[in-house]
């Protein structure tokens, strides 16, 4: 078993021989179907796993899906769900348990050496658990004295900022709000969280050009758009319930443009599995008009290009802009204008990696389009120019005028389950003046000023001994970061680590020199408190804010809520805090009256959350409200950027399998992609590998080159041919995590950039 960098073990080839088949078959359907019954059967939730799918995203007494923030189906849909969706929900309610019995029997140092996949297989922790040095061990602590280790450690800091607080996305609104009010109340911004690693550059960008962080359309204008493009998305595995959408836009007659390097399953076709008779009659529906495969950060020259088509038609066709918009909505038009035309197309085909007659079909499907969407993940934001990206985005759409009006507009695609909502309920580290002075009027407290840490800055702070306390609420924060040695050993620097968790992770065996493992109830399980049972609310990725209500009993009767743990937390670093801690965790209605006054778009909260669909969040911007200094839509004329690797380099970009959620890993396969038993790969173009003299399965190391000059390598790598772009190359987080150094990460959002990192590919030696 060979190691990489981060110390963690690889997989054993010996185990089972990899393979490899290109997948040729319709996205879900009975791949996901077979899939599905193989994991229930696997885990032995023939039982309870069918149950839940009968509440999973079902409004009114139905749990939310705590995998993607795809929005529920509008029209009362009793199977919307998906293939993974399922996955995650049964890994959560597995039978298997992890409490202080298993930590006797397994030291630290042992665990450590087992795969993550493994970690989390062991089940769902039952007690609240403490790190003890003599043992190596946890050993159980109660949780008053747990709360007390908490409290009395962050009382003795020297000053507030030497705390961070970091939560991973799964965090319901209430207890967000709890969460962010406890950081402020005692002092400080630093709220990093997983959109600092994932879609802030869409924030940043949107905030800039239109006055909201968040995407202007819902799932009604998906219903009636007459064009999507699809960009740096893999909806089949990471927002799979997307594929309805894709399927019935295409028989409705919309065009649908996947922009990708990869070609994934979900551009190509599908059945959906709640529709009986294609189920039957094994019938699959496209859900592509036109692939485009740029290089690696080619987007933006791509979506350049576009814009120059469309000046070009402009010229012969007065309907190619829309002029009346532009002048009545927008700013910064000539000067865009004036950017894009002076871009040749010779620069535009070579940042790009797609010939000129590509991006012009790709501009007529857009200028034939009455309305259109444009939709987008990771594979925009993870780079050094994904904030000018996204700013492109929206100065294509702004041209048509495709912005405040039915079936038109930004859908950024939110990868995690109210990672949207954290924000909205006070989860950032450069808070708005305006929302703490509500703040600081609903709740009567003084809330900090100045900026906050996000991720990076946290672990560089940890590194430096700046920060000596780190709470992570959910998530798996040591790997899903970048730079896994350095974050491991910034980690290992603190003087208390906390993590908030329902099952044994990495983070767990990776912590500060006191460290407590604090276990909390899921979001299928019941939550009773002296109220009655609660339920919590989520926000998805286009606005709409539902309640779910857990249907299961918890795993432990020592098990808390979210919220409880947040507030004893809290009640134990504050001990005179005026807030009523405990009161708010006896019915969670009081914590939504209180956020009903303090968050913008939350009025009157208790009431319209448990509505049948619950309620949208009003886009200003929707309604073409700017709130941009000049009150109009901003165009941005930022330069394109070299995207295009030096001499026997690859741009590797980093993604998840098929089998896995973030982190969790639930298999080695990846069944869209045509692997089996493996992980530690590295999909190539065919002609770079035979340029390194490399066929299938042979084994290479990759060794990353940093900004500063700095190597990381991983060993032993088996490579795969596939349909990438030239001078590409990709593989999976969290194994290749520890290629991207802690200092290469984006000046215009500080997100790592983890689908751009600059690597060089060669045979084992």
């Amino acid at each position: 078993m060979s190691q990489d960098t981060s110390g963690r073990p690889t997989e054993d080839a010996g185990k089972r021989a990899p393979e490899f088949q290109p997948y040729h078959h319709p996205a879900a359907g009975w791949g996901a179907a077979k899939s599905v019954t193989r994991f229930l059967i696997r885990e032995r939730e023939l039982l309870e796993g069918p149950k839940a799918i009968q509440k999973m995203n079902h409004e009114g007494k139905g749990f939310d899906c705590p995998g993607c923030a795809w929005p529920d189906d509008l029209k009362g849909l009793r199977l919307d769900i998906c293939e993974n969706g399922i996955k995650h929900v049964t890994w959560e309610m597995t039978h298997k348990r992890v409490g202080p019995a298993f930590f006797a029997a397994h030291t630290v140092s042992e665990l450590a050496t087992w795969s993550d996949a493994a970690l989390e297989d062991q089940g769902r922790l039952t007690h609240p658990m403490r790190y003890d040095t003599d043992t190596d061990t946890y050993v159980p602590i109660s949780w008053q004295d747990a709360f007390e280790l908490v409290g009395s450690t962050l009382r003795g800091l020297d000053n507030p900022d030497q705390a961070s607080y970091y939560t991973s996305g799964r965090l319901g609104n209430e207890a967000t709000f709890l969460y962010q009010l406890m950081a402020r109340e005692l002092g400080t911004n630093n709220l990093p969280d997983c959109s600092n690693m994932c879609h802030e550059a869409s924030g940043r960008a949107m905030q800039a050009a239109l006055g909201t962080g968040k995407g202007t359309v819902d799932l009604e204008d998906w219903e009636k758009t007459d064009a999507l493009f699809i960009i740096g998305v893999n909806a089949a595995s990471n927002a799979p319930r997307m594929l309805t959408s894709l399927a019935e836009a295409y028989k409705r007659g919309a065009k649908i443009v996947h922009i990708n390097p990869l070609v994934e399953a979900a551009a190509t076709r599908t059945i959906i599995p709640h529709d009986f008779v294609d189920m039957a009659l094994n019938r699959a529906t496209p859900t592509s008009s036109l692939n485009l495969q740029p290089r690696i950060g080619g987007d933006m020259a791509l979506l350049r290009g576009m814009a120059k088509a469309i000046f070009a038609e402009s010229e012969t066709n007065p309907k190619a802009l829309d002029q009346e918009f532009i002048d009545r909505h927008t700013s910064g038009f000539a000067e865009y204008r004036a950017v894009v035309e002076a871009t040749p197309w010779e620069e535009l085909e070579l940042q790009s990696g797609l010939g000129r007659a590509e991006i012009e079909a790709a501009a007529r499907i857009y200028c034939d389009a009455d309305r259109a969407i444009f939709s987008w993940c990771l594979g925009v934001t993870q780079h050094e120019h994904g904030v000018d990206t996204v700013r492109e985005i929206v100065n294509v759409l702004l041209l048509r005028g495709n912005l405040g009006r039915e079936g038109a507009g930004p859908s950024p695609v939110r990868g995690h389950s109210n990672v949207q909502g954290n924000r909205t309920c006070g989860i950032d580290h450069r808070p708005s003046k305006e929302f703490l002075d509500r703040l600081a009027e609903v709740c009567d407290i003084d809330p900090p000023r100045e900026h906050g840490l996000d991720t990076v800055n946290t672990i560089e702070a940890m590194h430096t001994g700046d920060v000596k306390v780190f709470v992570g609420m959910g998530g798996n924060f040591a790997l899903a970061a970048p730079d896994s040695v350095y974050t491991f050993d910034a980690l290992r620097k603190c003087e208390l680590t906390v993590q908030v968790s329902t099952k044994l992770n990495r983070s767990h065996l990776v912590h500060g020199k006191q460290a407590l493992i604090l276990p909390c109830l899921g979001r299928t399980e019941k939550d009773q408190q002296a109220g009655g049972e609660q339920g919590t609310s989520v926000e998805d990725s286009m606005s709409m804010v539902h309640i779910s209500v857990g249907m299961k009993r918890p795993a432990s009767a020592h098990l808390l809520s979210e919220p409880a743990i947040i507030a004893g937390m809290a009640r134990a670093a504050l001990p005179d805090s005026a807030t009523p801690w405990e009161w708010y965790v006896e019915d969670y209605d009081r914590i939504r009256d209180t956020m009903a006054k303090a968050l913008e778009g939350f009025e009157d909260f208790n009431r319209r959350v448990r509505l049948p669909l619950g309620f949208r969040i009003k886009q200003p911007a929707r309604e073409l409200v700017f709130r941009t200094p000049s009150e109009r839509a901003e165009f941005s004329s930022a330069g394109l950027t070299d995207v295009v690797p030096g001499t026997g380099m690859l741009k590797l970009g980093t993604m998840r399998s098929h089998d896995q959620w973030n982190t969790t890993i639930y298999s080695d396969d990846d069944r869209y992609r045509g692997v089996k038993n493996l992980r530690t790969l590295i999909f190539m173009n065919k002609e770079d590998m035979a340029e390194r003299g490399l066929k299938l399965f042979d084994e290479v190391d990759i060794t990353s080159i940093a900004k500063d000059g700095s190597k990381r390598s991983v060993h032993g790598y088996k490579a795969i041919p596939y349909d990438i772009p030239q001078g590409c190359a990709a593989g999976y987080m969290p194994e290749l995590n520890v290629l991207c150094a802690i200092g290469d990460y984006s000046t215009q959002s500080d997100q790592p950039l983890m689908k751009n990192v600059n690597v060089v590919v060669a045979p084992v030696a």
